[in-house]
């Protein structure tokens, strides 16, 4: 098959790669223009029809909102914006997506003044003397780097990160200019020759062996006490309605990792939630109970394992099979009997094929019988304190509310600390993609730029911000990017005036002023509602989904309320007792 060349008539490189972007499928970028990368804006301006560019008030913004376009959309987020402060300030949205293998694509310059770049120039990323290094500030958070500093190669270096950033483990990956590699001109006839970016892209994933599939779910009808534990792998797949199928096909009970929370919804009869240290009690049981553990999409962290304590999980008395996209990260925590490497979606897939071959009725009942049992014994989802009248408000009672109002298909965005854990904890799923938060890295900021990216990827779902009043102060310039680019957001702040996590970990200088945010919302030009009795939780709640502007609800909540008792298993209290677990 013959591949026509991309250009047919002479062009801007940065238009070029404009028109990269969009052929790549590509339908939003984040950023600010500075340094070189005003020509790429400019370029911007004539592909608004097909990319739309959000302009942010500061990188950290675009960094969190690129990242989680690149999760829901499964292409590269886009964040474009002057080397330093991409780096600097965008930097937590970068190291999420890093650590959260989401596709990013980060597009940045070096700041140069090229024949001066030995006299120290101004913001100089070059490297040289008198300057720092962009290149390696960048490969520390990044699959990749590219540097381009002719056009041709800039062109042709963004093709390359697109394909990079989707291949195998997902990831962002880096494009640096400089000063020329943008302005210059390309013809159809300029080499290297550029060709149409669909032909760079890498191809379909692929699954694992039929042969191993086949032995893997001969391994699971043979065991008597199986258990899936979900991580956010699968919704790197985009593996929901794969997942669904093959858990109700093999009829055994469904954990989650914290960062895989919301790929399977909690309400479901084989669900009992996140496993680990914020996980159900129910879910911890189950796991512990568990003769063979299936891994789908999780590294299995320290911090899902509680330190892989030998209670929850122990391969010499457990047996495991794991599935992952990285050959790296399988039999990387624990010895792995059984390994599937691939991608998960289709892995599951073919799972429920080779079901048809070893399927017996011994276990039709089983799953959920089992599932039944842990949350009799242990609780699912129905503390007290969901009701609570007390005062100060407590924090289940908040989320409880939220249950009961919003929407089943809601998307929820989190922020860092102790309102994620709760969140972690007590906010039951009703459908598979309601949850996000960022529990690669875990930074604050997150949950406002979150929900902005996630509205503007499904405009037709309420989408709710939870944050504390930590995390909230640190990006509610948010709020501005909502008013401007009209994306009505829902953002619940948890309220206690302190850095709750930290405080409770017997962490000095905690304590903050009590602010009004629902007033300072208002004076950005949005709604804005302070509750502090519990019974108006749900009339702001509803207030807020019929506004139809970003609404701030600012919810006073009790510090002696939010402990680590509260949400945690009862394994994890005894290690915090003895010292193990900090």
């Amino acid at each position: 098959m013959t591949v026509a060349r991309m250009l047919k008539t002479e062009s801007v490189a940065a238009e070029v790669i404009a028109q990269a972007l969009s052929d790549a499928g590509i339908d939003m970028v984040f950023g600010m223009s500075g340094g070189h990368t005003g020509p790429l804006f400019n370029a911007l301006q004539g592909q608004q029809n097909r990319i739309r560019t959000i302009l942010v008030r500061e990188e950290s913004l675009a960094g969190v909102m690129a990242e989680v376009y690149g999760r829901l959309k499964r292409l590269p987020g886009v964040m474009i914006g002057q080397g330093p402060w991409v780096l600097g300030n965008g930097m937590i949205g970068i190291l999420e997506g890093y650590l959260s293998s989401t596709p990013m694509l980060l597009l940045s310059d070096f700041s140069d003044l090229t024949q001066f770049n030995m006299h120290a120039p101004y913001q100089s990323g070059s490297g040289d003397y008198g300057g720092w290094d962009v290149r390696n500030g960048f490969k520390s958070v990044s699959k990749e780097v590219f540097s381009a500093f002719d056009p041709v190669p800039a062109v042709q270096a963004v093709q390359l990160a697109i394909k990079h950033a989707m291949a195998g483990q997902k990831g962002p990956v880096a494009v640096l200019f400089g000063q020329n590699a943008l302005i210059g001109t390309i013809s159809p006839d300029s080499m290297p020759r550029i060709y149409p970016t669909s032909r760079y892209l890498p191809p379909r994933p692929q699954g694992a062996s039929i042969e191993a599939v086949g032995q893997v779910v001969a391994a699971i009808r043979a065991a008597k006490k199986p258990v899936i534990i979900a991580g956010n792998g699968v919704r790197i797949a985009n593996g929901y309605s794969q997942l669904q199928t093959l858990v109700e096909a093999l009829n055994v009970p469904l954990v989650t990792t914290a960062s895989g929370k919301g790929c399977f919804p909690e309400t479901h009869a084989l669900s009992l939630g996140v496993f680990g240290p914020f996980g159900t009690a129910a879910a911890n049981a189950c796991v512990a109970d568990s003769d063979f553990v299936v891994v789908i999409g999780s590294k299995l962290g320290a911090s899902d394992t509680c330190r892989e304590h030998p209670d929850l999980l122990d391969p010499e008395r457990q047996t495991f099979a794991q599935i992952d996209i990285e050959t790296k990260n399988a039999a990387w925590t624990f010895p792995v009997d059984y390994q599937l490497i691939g991608d998960a979606a289709i892995i599951m897939d073919d799972m429920k094929t080779a079901l048809r071959a070893v399927r017996t009725d011994s276990q039709n009942n089983e799953g959920a019988k089992r599932v039944e049992r842990f949350r009799k014994e242990h609780g699912y989802f129905n503390q007290a304190a969901y009701q609570s009248e007390d005062k100060p408000i407590h924090a289940q009672r908040v989320i409880g509310e939220m249950m009961k109002h919003l929407p089943a298909e809601s998307i929820v965005t989190c922020d860092a600390g102790e309102n994620r854990i709760f969140m972690t904890n007590l906010y039951q799923i009703k459908q598979a993609g309601g949850i996000l938060m960022a529990a690669g890295a875990g930074p604050m900021g997150f949950a406002v730029p979150a929900a902005l990216a996630a509205k503007l990827v499904h405009p037709d779902k309420v989408v709710v911000a939870v944050a504390g009043d930590g995390g909230f102060a640190m990006t509610m310039n948010g709020l501005m990017t909502a008013i401007e680019q009209d994306i009505p957001i829902i953002t619940v702040v948890f309220n206690n005036s302190a850095l709750g996590w930290v405080l409770h970990g017997r962490g000095a200088f905690t304590k903050f002023s009590d602010f009004d945010f629902a007033a300072i919302a208002r004076s950005m030009g949005c709604h804005g509602i302070r509750v502090e009795n519990p019974d108006k939780i749900g009339e702001a709640l509803q207030e807020a989904l019929v506004c139809g502007r970003p609404t701030v609800i600012d919810v006073a909540i009790g510090l002696e309320n939010l402990t680590y008792e509260a949400v945690t298993s009862p394994l994890m209290r005894r290690k915090k007792a003895s010292g193990e677990y900090q």
